[in-house]
């Protein structure tokens, strides 16, 4: 069972509340999915995932395959009893890790070749194959295999790719055979909004029960990315959840949020968390800084997570200067609930009819607040 009700619609942007129904439970959008690349949130549990908020997260179907194997994961019976998190979730496609982390991959029109990362052992993904892979693992929403083409690329590339991309997606639906997992298609075409809006044409007549958008945020100009996203936007169906795949920062969300996406991941918090960067209503803040080793006050005092009610800036600071992993948990916990908090006060706005002032608001202190004084 997969469904897609559409709440809200801004009247000053194209800002939109909704909620997506799934077999494990439900998701209201706009929605930050945390990145559990090899089904683990990295240092996060998943009762930790649930405290702050988390309502679906994603797993990474290239890395699942290689360890421990989708056999594997089907043994368990899926990723959901595999790793307890008794919630949504949604696998990409393995297609952006084949083209970005593997060697030598060769594309053709029956899938790519390529060696592992790991091992360098040959291996072959198509969109069959990925689908398969992506039925055992058992995600609540799977991704069509798609090419994520590089920037820059060449015009007539990024055309020819394309259309190979949604040959690969009427494969993926023919592949399909489980009704109890939904499976989206993945809008491609560069930087070009003719070819962007031949694939949206092409991709969003096919019968996905959702729309990614793929390719953005792989080294474009962040102007040029929100142009994208806003002009393919007005080619997706409203009645369709919308996935921004891969991107980025608050600022991202709340950018991507006011032109119409519904669905968001990124592995920025917790990478940044486990590098001591905490984002917070004020700013960024490098919580190892030297002037931080005194201070008595929270991360962030308007933050009501875990962290920020038990530990101050101080402490962190000497956990992190210390090597103690606990450091990587307390700021994965933040930067998690920063996200998550975000977009719920986002769609809570949209809701009440004040997004933009929400968004001005949010953006005049994080861009100007925190270390950024």
């Amino acid at each position: 069972m997969f469904e897609f009700t559409l709440e809200k619609t801004s009247e000053k942007s194209k800002a939109r509340a909704g909620r997506i129904v799934t077999p494990h439970g439900e998701i209201e959008t706009p929605i930050f999915m945390p990145v559990g690349t090899v089904g683990s949130v990295k240092g996060v549990a998943p009762r930790e995932l649930d405290e702050i908020g988390a309502q679906i997260i994603l797993g990474n179907t290239y890395h699942l395959h290689l360890r421990p194997g989708e056999d594997t994961v089907a043994h368990f019976g899926g990723l959901a009893k595999f790793n307890s998190w008794n919630k949504p979730t949604l696998t990409d496609s393995g297609g952006f890790q084949v083209f970005s982390l593997a060697k030598l991959n060769k594309i053709g029109e029956e899938g790519v070749e390529f060696r592992s990362h790991l091992d360098g052992s040959k291996l072959f993904l198509s969109p069959e194959k990925s689908i398969e892979i992506q039925q055992k693992i058992g995600a609540d929403i799977m991704m069509a295999f798609d090419e994520c083409v590089p920037y820059p690329s060449e015009k007539i590339y990024v055309e020819k790719s394309l259309e190979l991309t949604t040959r690969w997606a009427e494969r993926c639906l023919k592949a399909k055979t489980r009704d109890d997992q939904a499976l989206f298609g993945i809008i491609q075409g560069g930087v070009f909004p003719d070819l962007r809006r031949r694939s949206a044409e092409q991709i969003c007549a096919l019968p996905f029960e959702g729309f990614a958008i793929g390719g953005l945020s792989v080294g474009e100009d962040i102007p040029t990315m929100y142009e994208i996203a806003d002009f393919i936007t007005d080619h997706m169906p409203a009645d369709k959840p919308r996935y921004l795949m891969g991107v980025g920062t608050p600022e991202d969300l709340l950018n991507g949020i006011e032109r119409g996406i519904d669905m968001f991941d990124c592995v920025m918090p917790t990478r940044n968390a486990r590098n001591a960067l905490l984002f917070t209503n004020s700013g960024k803040l490098h919580i190892k800084a030297a002037r931080y080793r005194l201070s008595d006050e929270p991360v962030d005092a308007e933050c009501g997570c875990y962290t920020c009610r038990n530990f101050s800036r101080g402490y962190l600071r000497h956990l992190y200067k210390t090597g103690e992993l606990l450091a990587l948990k307390l700021n994965s916990i933040h930067n998690l609930h920063f996200y998550l908090s975000l977009v719920k006060r986002a769609r809570n706005a949209i809701n009440n009819g004040f997004f933009e002032d929400f968004k001005k608001e949010i953006l005049d202190k994080i861009t100007f607040g925190g270390d950024n004084v």
